[in-house]
């Protein structure tokens, strides 16, 4: 099938290499234009972008897709369907209707649970047993278009945001394909998505990075996880930012007085409104990531200490 793709973040890049090297042809590559980024604030491409120009594929980077002009421009790619991976343009309704097959959206979850911004970062944060990758065929809801293929993941405490991520996006490259192949064929029929169990993953919020101690150790650590690597769960300590990017936990009754937030030992214990809190790996500003251990070396935060 001829085939437009639509997509900007490194998430996307797996499902446009699968594309690119199947039978299918990418007759064009939608993404969004080269921003400023780093310390120079440097014009810099997209992942999809960089990819694109290096194998010659042909890129197109409007600011909207609004305008007639733009409309005209997409239907005349005349491709049978196109498939969106976090784009990052709302697709008005004559580019959902431009092509014979409509529109195909990868949502990292099992829709209708986590309709959203941040569906990955919400699943670990809600200590969610389950998630997976979702291929929907697109209207002009909010994720709430009708469900082509699933396919479930369970997750694990080993998972961070990133890792998960990372995961997800290597399994819907080959869910991608086999959806066209069902759809080209007509052996899949899109089904709607249930009404019940329906939940949204707004965008994450500097304010809920903040580490509350007076919150129970479990909430703690998936907040941890579910924020690692970016933007990371963070505490302050002598005026400094902290991020806290993995972390282990006991919700065992622990016979102390100290008021949560306080640090029990010299390995960065903490005590919360429930149970403790081991910190394994953070970040200062402008530093790597390192282990906690290392950290104290240099920038010592000894027992007694109150994090806020």
């Amino acid at each position: 099938m001829k085939l437009v793709f639509m997509g900007t973040p490194a998430f996307a890049l797996p499902t446009l290499e699968a594309l690119h090297g199947s039978d299918h042809s990418v007759v064009a590559v939608y993404t969004q234009p080269p921003r400023p980024a780093g310390r120079g604030q440097k014009d810099t491409p997209s992942p999809v972008y960089a990819y694109a120009a290096e194998h010659k594929l042909p890129l197109f980077t409007p600011v909207s897709l609004k305008t007639p002009e733009a409309q005209a421009e997409f239907a005349t790619l005349d491709a049978d369907i196109a498939v969106v991976v976090a784009y990052g343009l709302l697709l008005p309704k004559p580019i959902l209707e431009a092509y014979r097959l409509g529109c195909i959206n990868v949502h990292p979850s099992l829709l209708p649970r986590w309709r959203g911004a941040a569906p990955i970062q919400r699943a670990i944060m809600a200590g969610d047993k389950m998630t997976g990758i979702t291929i929907m065929q697109m209207d002009e809801g909010l994720d709430t278009g009708d469900i082509v293929l699933q396919e479930k993941e369970f997750l694990v405490d080993a998972f961070d945001a990133g890792t998960l991520h990372d995961m997800l996006a290597e399994e819907a490259g080959p869910l991608v394909l086999l959806a066209l192949e069902g759809l080209h064929t007509g052996s899949i029929t899109p089904v709607k998505q249930s009404q019940e169990g329906v939940t949204y993953a707004k965008k994450i919020t500097k304010e809920e990075c903040r580490i509350d101690w007076t919150q129970p150790a479990e909430h703690i650590h998936r907040q941890i996880q579910g924020l690692s690597p970016s933007p990371g769960a963070y505490f302050l300590y002598k005026g400094e930012t902290i991020k806290v990017l993995s972390s282990s936990f006991s919700t065992m009754k622990h016979f102390n007085t100290a008021i949560p937030g306080t640090v029990l030992d010299k390995h960065l214990v903490v005590t919360c409104g429930q149970g403790i809190l081991n910190i394994e790996e953070v970040q200062r500003p402008g530093k790597s990531r390192m282990f906690a251990s290392e950290m104290l070396k240099g920038f010592p935060i000894p027992p007694g200490s109150i994090l806020s």
